[in-house]
């Protein structure tokens, strides 16, 4: 199959996720896979709660500290996938919010894994050291996962259960640091 073809299949995929998402749960509709007070409250701090599970796409991408990761090796967390740029005011102003759920929650299982598109190794270093964030940040220079993942606005981010199945999705900039997102991420995180 041609890279264009695969493209094409890709951005197939990811906007009918985006719009799959916008038919909310309610609490009769709900399986196992996210728990009521859980969607309650993500969709409460304006997180689209997806009504069907959807198996994200793997990659495997370089790590700003060294090495590479690929999803599929989070299985089993659960995944806070962000996409991301320096340049992004929406993106910057909810990192600090990132870090502090990250902190309170890396030792019970969450992981957050920040995708930095399309920039320089350096600037994204230099950027990622003076605010201290200490959650892992992956490379997509050439921004193929971006388009897999039908990226077009930034920050996106996608929730990932223990499961590994995409089970929100938020467009745009949110405070991670809320009473109703620390609440949700408790009740995911206590899900097997």
């Amino acid at each position: 199959m041609s890279i264009r073809i695969k493209n094409f299949l890709s951005k197939i995929f990811i906007l009918g996720l985006m719009f799959g998402s916008l038919f909310f749960l309610t609490p009769q509709q709900m399986n196992a896979q996210v728990s009521s007070e859980a969607a309650r409250l993500l969709r409460i701090a304006n997180v689209q709660v997806l009504n069907t599970q959807i198996s994200p796409q793997d990659f495997n991408l370089q790590l700003l500290r060294g090495g590479t990761a690929s999803l599929s090796s989070y299985k089993g967390n659960v995944v806070l996938l962000n996409f991301w740029a320096t340049w992004c005011p929406p993106c910057r102003n909810e990192m600090p919010s990132m870090e502090i759920l990250y902190k309170n929650f890396k030792n019970q299982g969450l992981e957050i894994l920040a995708i930095d598109l399309r920039e320089n190794i350096n600037t994204v270093r230099r950027f990622i050291q003076e605010n201290r964030y200490t959650f892992p940040i992956l490379l997509d220079t050439n921004g193929n996962v971006g388009s897999a993942y039908g990226i077009r606005s930034i920050p996106t981010t996608y929730i990932i259960d223990r499961q590994g199945m995409i089970i929100g999705i938020v467009n745009g900039g949110i405070d991670w640091n809320t009473p109703q997102i620390i609440s949700a991420f408790e009740a995911l995180l206590n899900s097997k």
